[in-house]
């Protein structure tokens, strides 16, 4: 009932729920009818009828371009994915699924960090002038805003441009500056719990966040790894595979018409 028919952060609206499900029994008992005594899960969706919500759920496989971000709404924790598309076009950087101002600057951030690190990474130069590269956060009815997804869109377009896997398990939260520091950010014993109810294994945290931890339920405590992190090279090399499972993307050659014309 908790998690499939209320969505709040206290338990007003469950009370209602389990005030329908006495009084419906009530009806049963005093028209002489069948009714159950315990209350199974089958029982709650005969008695209340179809689920109302339904809980993000972890990546069933590793893939590429696609992080786990841990966000703090007003209902408590929740995981969101960040998706990241590389394909033609001029070097933009497209944001969408109903971000702020502020999630918006993180995602320039990152973008920045990643050019400025992109020998390293080994990703072409060029990409960054002959390809858009697309950021979406998925249930774009939501509004969404914070600098705390800064690294999990970094983490999915370094995925995007080197085509390496992102590890399933991992969800992680953290601002990042332009110099690719992590620097702390709000709602992390929340977002420690998403990651725990949604089954993640691994939870990438600013270090300076460890204590707001200190209050965080045993069971979620010894199930997850909870890893600090000062800087971005770290997450990466948490997050990403070794091996580059696609091929990343490059821009097409241009013809000479095509670069007289870009040069005009």
């Amino acid at each position: 009932m908790i998690r499939e028919y209320t969505y709040e952060a206290g338990v007003r609206n469950l009370e209602r729920e389990i005030g329908k499900v006495c009084r419906k029994l009530a009806r049963l008992k005093a028209e002489g009818k069948k009714f159950p005594i315990i209350i199974t899960p089958e029982a709650v969706e005969k008695l209340l009828g179809p689920q109302q919500f339904f809980q993000t759920e972890a990546e069933l496989s590793d893939e590429v371009g696609v992080v786990t971000s841990l966000a703090w709404t007003e209902n408590g924790g929740e995981i969101m994915p960040v998706e990241v598309a590389v394909l033609e076009g001029k070097g933009g950087l497209q944001m969408t699924g109903q971000m702020g101002d502020v999630m918006q600057e993180s995602g320039q951030a990152a973008l920045t960090y990643i050019k400025s690190r992109a020998v390293e990474l080994n990703i072409d130069t060029e990409v960054f002038e002959r390809m858009d590269i697309h950021v979406h956060m998925p249930e774009g009815g939501i509004p969404k805003d914070g600098p705390s997804a800064g690294i999990t869109m970094a983490t999915a377009i370094v995925s995007a441009l080197t085509g390496r896997a992102v590890y399933k398990h991992v969800g992680m939260t953290g601002e990042i500056t332009l110099r690719g520091r992590i620097l702390p950010i709000g709602g992390v014993r929340e977002k420690v719990l998403a990651a725990h109810r949604a089954g993640l294994k691994t939870v990438i945290l600013p270090e300076k966040n460890l204590k707001d931890l200190i209050d965080l339920p045993k069971t979620a405590r010894s199930e997850l790894k909870i890893i600090p992190v000062k800087h971005m090279d770290e997450v990466l090399n948490l997050a990403l595979s070794s091996e580059v499972v696609i091929e990343p993307p490059r821009p097409r050659k241009q013809s000479k018409e095509e670069a007289q014309e870009e040069n005009e």
